[in-house]
């Protein structure tokens, strides 16, 4: 190949790479979240999408999206739109009572059921950000989270 057309060629292609990695950089995505281990139907589901660890996950001020469901099936389906690449954690109260909150009895432990993305290990308190994250890189991503009942 001619010097000249192989500077045109080698432009031309690596030219294109920032431009695809553009495009893929400011592709939104959707967030699909099956819910299942419903004890009954019961008030509504809540869920808190967080992007970083700071709130998570009660302090839904700090959460990207926020959304609250009445429950009409079991398992529960719910998809949020428009989230940029990157990593999310899910929160998820089954509010029995229609209050908005995660009701506690006077130890503290909760009295609603709940469920976080991974569905990490509850013990001695709610999860990290780290244990609960998932990765949103293309159009569709789906989770699965089993709720809990203490």
């Amino acid at each position: 190949m001619q010097p000249f057309r192989l500077g045109i060629f080698l432009f031309t292609v690596l030219g294109s790479i920032p431009m695809a990695m553009s495009a893929h950089a400011n592709s939104v995505g959707a967030l699909t979240i099956n819910i299942d281990g419903l004890q009954n139907r019961k008030g509504q589901v809540c869920l808190s999408v967080f992007s970083t660890s700071k709130g998570f996950p009660s302090d839904t001020k700090n959460a990207v999206q926020r959304q609250c469901l009445k429950i009409t099936d079991a398992p529960l389906r719910m998809t949020l739109k428009q989230l940029q690449p990157g990593s999310y954690a899910v929160a998820v109260l089954h509010d029995e009572n229609n209050d908005g909150k995660a009701n506690r009895n006077f130890l503290g432990i909760p009295t609603e059921g709940f469920g976080f993305s991974q569905n990490p290990m509850v013990l001695t308190g709610p999860p990290k950000f780290v244990d609960s994250s998932v990765l949103v890189a293309g159009p569709r991503t789906d989770v699965q989270i089993q709720l809990q009942y203490l």
